[in-house]
């Protein structure tokens, strides 16, 4: 069986994206071909600034259905490069052509600056391909083979968080991260959830973790091996995350402030849900860095054997 190609978007223009690319093909033997969805003018240049000697073969679009891919090559389709935001719109676009074609199952793309490119309806790029893909059950992976997190919530403000929290969008989420394990990973995993409020508590007469989580746990229990809710101040010491595989949290930065503690960069940013597997390096494009050769290629490195083994 030929390996499916991984196509990739690098996202944005100002990042730290191609360093960390040439980087991870340069240490890694992977098997599938790669496809770039990049401008060919700008790729070159981006070439000789990081002293990258890997062959890059142009393809046309056609291409890749009428050719037979060889494992272990870089091929890159030409977009030309506009203005910053539609470029990127549009390379995402030719992507999810190319998938739903049925070419691959298997997308990576860059960092995205969320609040200059992505239009206003999508709070994050989670958000946008699933939009696109009109999937309305998803789920926001940060997985690392030792302990993974999921934010019930994503990219909302704090304000908004408690409005959001419902027992059916927790069932959702710990089904499809049950049944993701399941599929891609081969095991039933150990899921943790944390309660929204400090220790689980609240001065107020309405407690969410009491009306909310608890009561979503209870249903899910006849299903998946849950447990919770747990105070998030505490679900992270070594003697209570080794119990489990995934820890899922209310809000955004209540696990992945913990997660990034734990690993750094050593962790990828996986959407749960869809009909094909989107991978991101988990870290943004690092302007500030851009151009200094000193950024750690670990998660986009981790993000391509992920989908390099999955065929």
């Amino acid at each position: 069986m030929n390996s499916k190609p991984i196509l990739i978007v690098p996202g944005e223009y100002k990042s730290i994206f191609f360093e960390i690319f040439f980087k991870s093909i340069k240490s890694l033997n992977f098997n599938c071909p790669l496809i770039l969805i990049y401008d060919k003018k700008k790729i070159s240049k981006e070439k000789k600034k990081y002293n990258c000697n890997k062959e890059i073969q142009l393809i046309k679009i056609e291409e890749v259905f009428s050719k037979k891919l060889s494992k272990k090559k870089l091929y890159l389709i030409d977009i030309k490069y506009q203005n910053s935001t539609e470029y990127i719109y549009n390379c995402f676009k030719l992507a999810f052509k190319l998938i739903k074609s049925g070419l691959t199952y298997k997308l990576i793309n860059g960092p995205i600056n969320k609040t200059k490119t992505l239009k206003k309806e999508y709070i994050g790029v989670t958000e946008y391909i699933a939009g696109n893909f009109k999937e309305k059950k998803y789920a926001m992976l940060i997985y690392n083979k030792k302990l993974s997190v999921c934010p019930v919530t994503t990219h909302l403000p704090l304000s908004l968080v408690p409005k959001k929290i419902t027992k059916k969008i927790i069932i959702e989420k710990a089904i499809i991260i049950n049944d993701f394990y399941k599929k891609f990973l081969g095991l039933k995993p150990k899921i943790a959830i944390t309660g929204l409020n400090p220790h689980c508590e609240s001065i107020l007469k309405y407690n969410e973790d009491d009306q909310i989580v608890k009561k979503a746990v209870k249903i899910l229990n006849r299903k998946i091996n849950i447990k919770g809710p747990f105070p998030s101040d505490t679900i992270f010491l070594k003697k209570n995350r080794d119990n489990f595989d995934v820890i899922m949290g209310m809000y955004h930065d209540q696990v992945l402030g913990p997660i990034k503690t734990l690993f750094e960069y050593d962790a990828i940013n996986i959407t749960l849900g869809l009909p094909f597997l989107r991978v991101s390096p988990d870290h943004g494009p690092n302007e500030r860095m851009v151009g200094k050769n000193k950024s750690n290629p670990i998660s986009l490195i981790n993000a391509i054997k992920f989908l390099d083994k999955n065929d």
